[in-house]
């Protein structure tokens, strides 16, 4: 497990298209996922510890974003091969434990998390309603090896939610932090 930091977002990016296939066994690409008001999407695994730590976080999270009329999409990006507590099967246990509202998933040939530039998990990046990107940050202030506590100010919640009532990108955008994603060979580099 390499701790990884994402790299400073390049604003006004356009969100890459994909096609994927879900948890719920459909098939859903990014004209799916849209919000009127913007667009999040995550890229997130089942056995790293940072996101386990986060993910009820992240869940309560989004059914906030999603009621302000944001999409969102988790997609995992990792090699099932060399990491088989991402496996498809385990993505559909993890994402009915843990209550996902969004659409999880799977990257099997990683070529969307190549696509976006994803280097880690938890790795989050945020639309605009034109499908520029406006956000990449953290999900909050605690480190997410740790719990939060009720004081913890949601970083990427209120981001979004900025995004979605003005358009613009917040000031600041902390970088998230989490497990490199699991290349295949091909893919690594």
């Amino acid at each position: 497990m390499a701790l990884t930091h994402t790299p400073a977002p390049e604003c006004g990016t356009p969100a890459p298209h994909f096609s994927l296939q879900g948890t719920d066994n459909k098939t859903y690409t990014l004209d799916d996922i849209r919000g009127e008001k913007g667009t999040l999407v995550m890229f997130i695994c089942n056995h790293c510890p940072y996101v386990k730590t986060i993910v009820s976080r992240i869940v309560a999270d989004m059914k906030d974003l999603q009621a302000a009329g944001l999409g969102v999409v988790a997609i995992m990006p990792n090699d099932t091969s060399t990491h088989p507590a991402d496996s498809f099967d385990n993505m559909k246990i993890f994402a009915n434990t843990h209550g996902f509202t969004f659409p999880y998933l799977i990257d099997e040939t990683q070529e969307v998390a190549k696509a976006y530039g994803a280097v880690c998990t938890p790795d989050f990046f945020g639309y605009g309603a034109d499908g520029t990107l406006l956000y990449r940050g953290r999900l909050d202030e605690v480190n997410p090896s740790k719990p939060a506590t009720p004081d913890t100010k949601h970083e990427l919640r209120d981001a979004m939610l900025h995004i979605a009532q003005t358009g613009t990108a917040p000031d600041n955008q902390i970088p998230s932090m989490g497990c490199s994603i699991k290349w295949k060979p091909q893919n690594a580099a």
